[in-house]
C-alpha cells in the first residue's frame, strides 16, 4: 500500500523544520540586533536586565579553584553506601529506561482500542516530545530551585542550538519505528559512536586513540550484520527499511552533534548537569509548543487522548520515566562517572532488546545475534580500553608527585 506524500516522514520533517524556523529565524535576528546595544547595561531595567542574561550571560566572578568542582567538600562515602548508591543508580537506569523503551515501542507501533470497541494508532511523534519536555522542564526547574547551584554565566540562548538538535534526535527516534524494529533502533544508538567521533572533531578539535578508531568500526561491522540479516519479504518491506535506516542516520547525527555541543558547554562555563537539563527542555519545549500550535497537532493529540485513555496513562508514564531517567543519567555521572554510567547503560541496552523481542515477538536470526555480540562486546571492550589508557596515562603524574 503506498502512502501519499503528506503521510511520509519527510513531508512531516519539513512541516515541523518550519515550525521552528518562525522561532529560531526572528530569535537569531533579535539576538544579533541585542549583542551591540550598550543599552543593555542599564541594571535597574527588569526586562533589559533578562535580555542581557539571555544574550550576554552573567559576568563569572567565581574564584579558578571552585569553578567546575562543587563536589569537592563531600565526605567520602562507606563501602556499604558506596554499594547501595550504586546499586540505586542501576536500578533506577534500569527500571526508567527500560520502561521508557517498552513504552515508546507499544505508543508508536500497537493499536489502542476504546470503550467503544473502535482502533486507533498515534502517529504524532512531535506531541511525544513535547509532553516528555515539558516535564523534564518541570523536574529540573524545580530541583534547580530548591537546590544550591553554581552560579550561571552562560548566555541563555545557547542552549538553543542543543535543544534544536535534541528534539530533532527525539523527533527521528519516535518515527523511526513506524519502519524499524525497536531492537533495530537500539543497536542503532549503539552504534553512533562514528558520527560522535566526528563531530568531536568539528567542534572541539578532540583527537581520538587508534583503538578508538579500531572499535568504531568493528561496532559499525556489527550493526550492518544485523540490518542486512533481517528478513525480505518484498519490494515495500526494502522501502520501509530504506526510509528507517535514513532515519537513523539523521537520528544519529542530531544525537551526536548534541552531546558534543553540551560538552564544550560544560568546559567552557561549568554549569551544572540540572541547569544544562533545565536550559535545553525550556528551549525544546517552546519550539515544539509553537509547532503544535501551527500543525493543529495539540488538537488532534488531546482528540485521541479523550478517545483512548490507555493512551494518556501511557503518555504519562513515558514522560516520568523520561524525566526521571534525566536525573538518574545526571547523578550516577556525578557520582561513579562516565565509565560506570556507560556501563550500566550498555546492560540496559541489551536486556532493551531481549524484553523486546519477548514481549513484541521480533525474531532473532543467527546472524543478527551475532551482529548484537559483536556491538556489546567490542563496547564493553572500548570502555576498558578507555579506562586502562587514563589510568597509564595518570600514573607518571602520580609518580612524578611523590617524587617532588
Amino acid at each position: 500500500m503506498s502512502i501519499g506524500w503528506t503521510e511520509s516522514w519527510i513531508f512531516r520533517l519539513l512541516i515541523n523544520l518550519f515550525g521552528y524556523a518562525t522561532v529560531a529565524v526572528p530569535g537569531a535576528l533579535l539576538i544579533r540586533y541585542f549583542k551591540d546595544r550598550k543599552v543593555l547595561d542599564a541594571p535597574n531595567n527588569c526586562i533589559l536586565k533578562y535580555i542581557n542574561l539571555f544574550v550576554h550571560g552573567e559576568e563569572d566572578t567565581r574564584l579558578p579553584e571552585i569553578v567546575g568542582n562543587v563536589h569537592s567538600v563531600k565526605p567520602k562515602p562507606s563501602t556499604t553506601q558506596k554499594a547501595l548508591t550504586i546499586l540505586f543508580c542501576f536500578a533506577g537506569l534500569q527500571v526508567s529506561y527500560l520502561t521508557w523503551g517498552l513504552l515508546q515501542e507499544k505508543i508508536m507501533t500497537q493499536d489502542y482500542q476504546s470503550s467503544s470497541g473502535e482502533i486507533g494508532k498515534f502517529t504524532d511523534s512531535q506531541f511525544l516530545v513535547f509532553v516528555n519536555r515539558v516535564l523534564a522542564f518541570i523536574f529540573a526547574g524545580t530541583y534547580v530551585s530548591i537546590s544550591k547551584q553554581p552560579k550561571h554565566v552562560a548566555p541563555i540562548y545557547k542552549y538553543s542550538y542543543c535543544s534544536f538538535s535534541n528534539i530533532m534526535s527525539s523527533w527521528l527516534q519516535y518515527e523511526a519505528l513506524k519502519y524499524v524494529s525497536f531492537p533495530t533502533q537500539v543497536l542503532a544508538k549503539a552504534s553512533k559512536i562514528i558520527p560522535v567521533m566526528i563531530m568531536g572533531k568539528i567542534i572541539s578539535r578532540k583527537t581520538y586513540k587508534y583503538h578508538e578508531y579500531g572499535t568504531a568500526v568493528a561496532i559499525s561491522i556489527g550493526t550492518t550484520i544485523f540490518l542486512l540479516s533481517g528478513r525480505k519479504s518484498s519490494d515495500i518491506a526494502t522501502t520501509t527499511t530504506l526510509s528507517g535506516v535514513t532515519i537513523l542516520i539523521a537520528y544519529i547525527i542530531s544525537d551526536s552533534f548534541t552531546s558534543n555541543w553540551q560538552s564544550a558547554l560544560f568546559k567552557q562555563y561549568h554549569m551544572s548537569s540540572v541547569q544544562m537539563m533545565c536550559g535545553v527542555n525550556f528551549f525544546s519545549c517552546i519550539f515544539t509548543s509553537i509547532s503544535l500550535l501551527q500543525q493543529g497537532g495539540f488538537v488532534s493529540s488531546f482528540i485521541f487522548l479523550m478517545k483512548f485513555s490507555s493512551f494518556l496513562w501511557d503518555c504519562i508514564l513515558l514522560s516520568i520515566c523520561s524525566a526521571v531517567g534525566q536525573l538518574f543519567i545526571f547523578y550516577t555521572i556525578s557520582e561513579f562517572g562516565a565509565v560506570a554510567f556507560v556501563i550500566m547503560m550498555t546492560i540496559r541496552q541489551v536486556l532493551a532488546i531481549l524484553l523486546s523481542c519477548i514481549i513484541y515477538q521480533h525474531t532473532l536470526t543467527f546472524y543478527r545475534i551475532f551482529g548484537v555480540l559483536i556491538v556489546f562486546s567490542t563496547v564493553f571492550l572500548r570502555i576498558y580500553l578507555n579506562h586502562r589508557t587514563k589510568l597509564v596515562s595518570a600514573k607518571p603524574v602520580v609518580e612524578s608527585n611523590q617524587k617532588v
